[in-house]
């Protein structure tokens, strides 16, 4: 009993947190090292059906993958494209559902045999089904992977008797309670990461990626609130290939704990000079991701030095888990200097995440349902799913 009431999280008591309407955030992101152990148990115990699934599908060079989801899921796919791109010859491809669903005759091909891989917190929002219904209907060699959270959710039932499915429910903890994706958007970027091969876990022990993140929401919560107390109007996010779509997803969690209040934003180091760098002005946080490829880590660290000489932002942040480069303010991730950029995601997320908390917090928002209007809804209501009305022969290649 005195150790619940004694427990903290992310510098907070929890019963303070609870109080504050943060409880279930804060456990969520806090937690995440530790789910993440759970996630590679459950992939070891469940390898051989993992593999008698996809082996024969990734067989087949002709074979199309779709990685779908929407919004946070969505962010999943376009993570891991630029790290699946590199392996066997194949097309790898991140579509949100929200896109199937509004135009399947645009992206969904009749005779190429694919692969959908739906990442889905509930299993439930009706753009997630109606996309695995649509792709049923319109692509004649159609298999669906599922990475899922809900066990009481469509998309796992839907799986249940499908002979051309597979649904990997992942542990409950991963199923938010909180309005917010946090731990589901990393456990499922690991399942999925893992199960394609991008990242390789050790067969036991900590994974390289999952102390740098315990290390992380200990040594650097300090910065995050620092951060935080600083009241920056405009934040944005800045990553290259796969840590792009951790930028994406970055922006979106600050967007979604400050309840729009906090203006957050995204792009690629190259792509920010194209016009989007007209958004740094005084009251501007500039955060980048580093790549650690060895390449592409030029292009960023370009970027930095050229915001930097420009002295327009308030503050300039690079995360990065190589020294050189950056300067003593900036957030140096230890024990990933040689991890693949699919790996830094997962504790630079979990930084991200807690700024955003912590940003929430300091604007007196109800982090665990943050929307005060009520017009923005842990599982997406309000949508209506019309029946496809077009000409199954007017897929591509039908």
């Amino acid at each position: 009993m005195n150790d619940a009431l004694n427990e903290r999280r992310l510098g907070y008591a929890l019963t303070e947190l609870e109080a504050l309407g943060a409880g279930w955030t804060a456990r969520e992101i806090d937690q995440q090292p530790q789910v993440w152990a759970r996630v590679l148990d459950l992939l070891r115990q469940r390898r051989g059906a993992i593999d008698d699934f996809l082996r024969p599908l990734l067989a087949n060079p002709d074979l199309r993958i779709v990685l779908t989801g929407a919004g946070t899921s969505a962010f999943i796919g376009a993570c891991l494209v630029p790290a699946l791109s590199r392996g066997p010859a194949r097309a790898v491809e991140a579509v949100p559902t929200t896109d199937l669903v509004a135009g399947p005759d645009r992206y969904l091909r009749a005779d190429v045999p694919t692969l959908l891989v739906s990442f889905a917190r509930s299993g439930s929002s009706p753009e997630s089904v109606a996309a695995f219904d649509l792709a049923e209907r319109l692509v004649k060699n159609c298999h669906h992977l599922v990475v899922t959270c809900n066990v009481a959710g469509a998309l796992y039932a839907r799986c249940q008797s499908h002979p051309r499915a597979f649904a990997l429910l992942l542990p409950d903890e991963t199923h938010d309670r909180a309005f917010a994706m946090t731990s589901s958007f990393s456990s499922m970027l690991l399942a999925a990461a893992s199960m394609f091969g991008a990242i390789v876990a050790p067969p036991e022990g900590e994974a390289r990626f999952a102390g740098a993140a315990q290390a992380l929401l200990r040594d650097a919560l300090p910065l995050a609130r620092e951060l935080a107390d600083a009241g920056f109007e405009r934040v944005v996010y800045l990553g290259s290939n796969e840590l792009g779509g951790l930028a994406r997803e970055a922006a979106l969690k600050l967007l979604e704990l400050t309840d729009g209040r906090v203006v957050a934003s995204f792009d690629s180091p190259l792509g920010f000079r194209h016009g989007p760098k007209s958004v740094v002005n005084d009251s501007t946080l500039v955060v980048l991701f580093l790549s650690n490829d060895a390449y592409t880590r030029r292009y960023d660290l370009d970027l930095l030095g050229e915001l930097r000489r420009d002295g327009r932002a308030a503050r300039v942040l690079a995360l990065s888990a190589q020294a050189d480069g950056i300067g003593a303010g900036d957030l140096l991730l230890d024990g990933a200097a040689a991890a693949p950029d699919i790996e830094l995601a997962l504790p630079f997320v979990v930084f991200a995440q807690m700024f955003a908390l912590l940003q929430s917090l300091r604007l007196g928002i109800r982090s665990d349902t943050p929307s005060v209007s009520g017009t923005v809804n842990r599982v997406v209501a309000g949508v209506t799913i019309y029946p496809w009305e077009g000409k199954d022969d007017h897929v591509p290649g039908r």
